[in-house]
């Protein structure tokens, strides 16, 4: 049964970062009732797209190996590239194809790319030995691995030092930092609403399972487009108009500006594209970042379409389950990715470690209206100035990263220290 809403069309719309499903029904079931909606798309969009990046998970296993289990001559190739990095003594941001060479695994991880830019838009590698390295050895063999896959690195974040952060943790840190002054779910073991990051590849390396749940999800967004398409042609209209989002006073804009979807033509040399990107809870916001007062207040066709979003996802999505050793890589530009809640115990905790990344052989244009946040991510990112965090730092409401308004300061006490050899003077 449907709830009736608390607020409508002369209030701001009954949405939060919580999922709620009969709220959606209820808001679809109203402005469907009251409202005169679109009933062709908008100009130039497609009444359906075809590609391999079109996928309902439920059968995609069939078609789909998504899979590289690393072999052991793969295996016996990192560890030689490990040393080899390791004798030179860099800083970590020094890790590229030269320094951490693959010579046989580089033509496989190559193919990657091409599947993960021009195919299903995702591949998961298998068998990082993590457990028998230290962390800083993990971080060098992650980055080393990803390099042949997409060799540009982005900035998680920075610092006011000029410092560039180029990973960041993925972990519930609520037993230390009162949940409700964490800015971001990416710090929780909460359920993760369907998403994308900013950034052309996103790549996620589990270090540690947890005891149980935490499985990761990928759905299609041109089957999600395609769906509402033909279903919704109001909601791409909703999507393709500008959208206020949150940056929480972490820049010096209140809000950015743009669209969550975009229609790019086929050209002579890329086939018929469209992007979709958005993060719920910069338009919501959650627990310690409340979403800001001072900007334009959503509306209930833009509230509906948040949900659209999810809910069309969570329909035709693919449940991936996350091994210790894992390396998942994602095109952002065509899918969604969410997580399930999971629990932890002392012994076991899960803990994710993330890379952005870039291919300019195999890069998607970049909508215009995007290009500043881009530019954030992967311009003048020097290999001299950037740092990889040993353990994770903390968002919280009253700090600032991407995650909330700053890190808390123990955190950056640990950073790994082979990531600054560079940075001190000799």
């Amino acid at each position: 049964m449907t709830k009736t809403l608390v607020t409508g069309p002369h209030g701001p719309p009954d949405i939060s970062y919580n999922l709620d499903y009969d709220n959606y029904l209820a808001r679809t079931q109203r402005r469907l009732q009251t409202e005169k909606l679109p009933k062709d798309l908008p100009s130039g969009f497609p009444q359906q797209i075809q590609n391999d990046l079109v996928w309902d998970g439920k059968d995609l296993a069939e078609k789909y190996d998504w899979n590289y289990t690393l072999t052991t001559d793969d295996l016996t190739e990192i560890e030689s590239a490990l040393r080899h990095f390791k004798a030179q003594n860099l800083g970590l941001g020094f890790i590229n194809q030269d320094t951490f060479p693959l010579p046989n695994l580089h033509k496989t991880l190559r193919d990657i790319s091409k599947e993960i830019h021009m195919g299903h838009g995702f591949k998961v590698i298998r068998g990082v030995p993590v457990a028998s390295h230290t962390r800083e050895e993990n971080i060098i063999m992650y980055a080393g691995i990803s390099c042949h896959i997409a060799p540009v690195r982005g900035r998680q974040s920075f610092l006011d030092t000029g410092v560039d952060v180029a990973l960041a943790h993925v972990k519930d840190m609520t037993s230390v930092v009162d949940g409700s002054k964490i800015g971001a779910p990416a710090y929780t073991n909460v359920k993760q609403a369907f998403h994308t990051d900013i950034g052309d590849v996103v790549a996620l390396l589990c270090l540690a399972e947890g005891v149980g749940g935490g499985e990761s999800y990928l759905s299609s967004s041109w089957k999600v487009y395609n769906e509402l398409a033909a279903t919704r042609p109001d909601l791409i209209h909703t999507l393709s108009e500008y959208w206020a989002a949150d940056t929480f006073g972490k820049i010096d804009i209140p809000y950015w500006h743009a669209p969550l979807l975009y229609h790019e033509p086929a050209k002579d040399t890329t086939p018929e594209r469209v992007i979709l990107h958005y993060s719920r809870r910069t338009f919501t916001g959650y627990l310690g970042l409340p979403r800001s007062a001072n900007i334009p207040p959503l509306t209930e066709a833009q509230a509906e379409a948040l949900d659209a979003l999810h809910f069309t996802a969570e329909k035709y999505a693919l449940s991936l389950d996350f091994r210790q050793g894992d390396i998942q890589y994602i095109n952002n530009f065509g899918l969604f990715h969410g997580r399930a809640s999971f629990q932890d115990s002392k012994e076991k905790q899960r803990h994710l470690i993330r890379i952005w990344l870039r291919d300019p052989e195999y890069a998607w244009e970049i909508p215009e209206p995007l290009r500043n946040k881009w530019d954030r991510v992967y311009k003048d990112v020097k290999p001299e100035n950037t740092v990889f965090p040993l353990e994770p730092p903390i968002a919280t409401g009253s700090d600032s990263n991407p995650g909330g308004k700053g890190l808390v300061a123990k955190g950056w006490h640990r950073l790994v220290q082979a990531s600054q050899r560079m940075l001190v003077p000799s």
